[in-house]
């Protein structure tokens, strides 16, 4: 097996990737808090975490992925300021907080289909495991790393050696940039809430919609606690590699390691990796706090643009690195995905071998920390080489497996009129669904248009009459 190198934000460092058990890892990854739309900042992190897991499977490993789905305790603060996300939609939308969840949530699982990212083998929402959670407080108030004030239950991190260690920030300026919660109950400013009291009314009625018992009150599980219970109820012994955006170092993953590890005494995950910001004009971090942010419908879809541009352009930079957004942009990267297509769609007679030459140039720089920019050069290379036109077919959809542009699928779709291209995209997932009945209606109306479709073992085509 091939090594393969990860850049560690524990250790700040490159290291080979060692897991704990050969037979299969364990990945986690943050999910959605789903209030509104992910925007494509956020998608741009699930494309990375996609790129890693479908490069630990290229190269052999079994990978158990679990995506949690906030759907409660993620306040509108990061810390413990503000009103629940699920609680600002509700009020937003004048629906019951689980119908937002609901809604959110299936616009999410949308979004990761309409980028070939592939599905996680797990995806428990926080409200459906609140036992596990109250379970691993009860264990932190026995080991006393807990206390109480008068809206919850926090954790003590002054008890809690190394807290800064992911962060690799001086303990004084994380507690400087906490001090702005202004929780006077607090006994240290980087203490956080592991259970929050729910708020009554004067009218002694209900002060939010989603709330539990627990043996210190009436209440709700904090943002932080919801993923160090599930990775752990999920993968067990299998603490790999968990993710998430650059945006979580410093208080939500820092927060997990801290209450995790204080509660079993072992090491919370052994790989913590990390995806830069997407930032639009001005080199501002597109964030719905900031009402700023795009989403694939607005940016894309609506546009004509296979949402596939945007996976591509999110290729093009390595993950480490911000990413900045502009129309232009994903207008080059609609050229140079079509690009690609049309070199494809050249070879696309009969498939050949996979050519070992090529496949390890590509591997090389896959497995050195996820290097996608080298990896579509490598590409290139191989289609302007002197190889046998299946022998390149044969091997482009190899690497394919790790790219996710569904080059064995290519047609001419970026180059249909919009209206034709909506009705493909959903034709294809009418076909995902097997739902047979609603495929033949579009295919009708696409043909009625003047174009001729055509399904073979490769997947979809299209061309005009």
């Amino acid at each position: 097996m091939a090594k393969l190198y990860l850049y560690n934000s524990l250790t700040r460092k490159k290291e080979e990737f060692k897991p704990i058990n050969k037979d299969k890892i364990g990945l986690y990854t943050c999910g959605p808090t789903v209030y509104n739309y992910a925007h494509i900042g956020n998608l741009r992190t699930y494309v990375f975490e996609d790129i890693l897991k479908r490069v630990l499977k290229y190269n052999g490993y079994k990978v158990n992925h679990v995506m949690n789905i906030t759907d409660v305790g993620h306040l509108t603060g990061d810390r413990d300021m503000g009103e629940d996300k699920l609680e600002v939609g509700s009020k937003r939308e004048g629906k019951s907080a689980k119908k937002i969840a609901d809604f959110y949530t299936k616009a999410f699982l949308n979004d990761l289909k309409k980028l070939n990212i592939e599905m996680p083998d797990k995806m428990p929402k926080a409200t459906e495991y609140i036992k596990e959670q109250v379970e691993m407080i009860k264990t932190l108030e026995k080991k006393g790393f807990t206390y109480k004030t008068s809206d919850g239950i926090y954790f003590n991190t002054s008890k809690f050696k190394n807290y800064n260690k992911l962060s690799h920030l001086k303990l004084d300026e994380l507690k400087e940039g906490a001090r702005v919660e202004k929780n006077n109950e607090k006994r240290n400013p980087t203490d956080f809430a592991l259970w929050k009291f729910s708020p009554r009314l004067r009218s002694g009625q209900v002060g939010r919609q989603q709330e539990w018992t627990s043996p210190w009150g009436v209440g709700f599980p904090g943002w932080h606690i919801e993923c160090s219970a599930m990775s752990m109820k999920f993968l067990k012994g299998r603490l790999d590699i968990h993710c998430g955006g650059i945006d979580h170092i410093n208080i939500h993953h820092t927060n997990e390691i801290a209450q995790s590890e204080a509660a079993t005494g072992k090491k919370f995950f052994n790989y913590w990796l990390h995806g830069a910001f997407l930032n639009i004009a001005g080199g501002k971090k597109m964030a719905k706090s900031e009402e700023n942010f795009l989403t694939l419908e607005n940016a894309l879809i609506k546009k004509g643009i296979n949402p596939l541009v945007y996976r591509f352009a999110v290729l093009q930079t390595h993950y480490r690195k911000t990413m900045e957004y502009s129309e232009e942009a994903i207008g080059a990267a609609k050229k140079g995905l079509n690009h690609l297509y049309n070199q494809i769609k050249e070879l696309r007679n009969k498939k050949g071998k996979i050519n070992k030459e090529h496949e390890d140039k590509f591997l090389k720089v896959v497995n050195d920390d996820l290097n996608l920019p080298q990896a579509l050069a490598k590409v290139q290379e191989l289609l302007k080489s002197n190889l046998s036109n299946p022998d390149k077919f044969a091997t482009v959809l190899r690497f394919d497996k790790i790219l996710g542009l569904n080059l064995d699928t290519t047609s001419n779709k970026l180059e249909l009129p919009e209206n034709i291209f909506q009705l493909v995209n959903k034709r294809e997932g009418a076909r995902k669904e097997k739902n047979w009945e609603e495929s033949d209606k579009l295919r009708i109306e696409i043909e009625k248009s003047g174009y001729l479709i055509e399904d073979t073992e490769d997947g979809m085509r299209i061309g005009k009459r």
